[in-house]
């Protein structure tokens, strides 16, 4: 397989989400709507059969997720922070980065792959605004984050690589 022009870079579990997707779609998914379609059409009449339309329907709403995944697994890079060589306090891709708002709230977030967000478990995209503000600063430093009601500084309270 060719690499994308496009990378998609992921983690290492990232990687290993979509492949499981894949692989459940289809070993398991994909069958099991193949066997219905099957047994819908032994019915007769396919105009009218909302079984038999329900479930091509669904047939080609899964093989558009199993192209869809192939091209994302196709195009991953992967990188796995517990790798990282470099200064461990600058914050890069993988880094999962605790900061801290003007009213002294704080929050944590670990920047991964697009195929990865997670908002409500603190995992945001590399491209996100959040992680584009944070990436290459340091512990200590304190950011500007671009939002719809204005301005947010926040100040970077620890970085980690796990």
């Amino acid at each position: 397989m060719s690499k994308s022009k496009d990378p998609n870079y992921i983690t290492p579990e990232g990687l290993k989400s979509l492949r499981d997707e894949y692989q459940k779609l289809f070993h398991v998914d994909r069958p099991e709507t193949v066997k219905a379609v099957a047994w819908a059409a032994s019915l007769g009449d396919r105009s009218e059969n909302a079984d038999y339309i329900y479930n091509k329907k669904k047939l080609r709403e899964i093989d558009k997720r199993l192209e869809f995944l192939i091209k994302r697994i196709d195009a991953a890079h992967v990188v796995d922070p517990k790798e990282n060589k470099g200064d461990k306090a600058k914050i890069v891709f993988g880094a999962t980065v605790t900061i801290s708002d003007e009213d002294g709230n704080k929050k944590t977030y670990k920047i991964a792959g697009e195929d990865e967000i997670n908002i409500s478990a603190g995992i945001i995209s590399w491209r996100s605004p959040i992680a584009k503000a944070l990436i290459g600063k340091k512990i200590g430093d304190e950011v500007t984050i671009k939002k719809p009601n204005g301005d947010a500084i926040i100040e970077v309270i620890s970085v980690e690589y796990k």
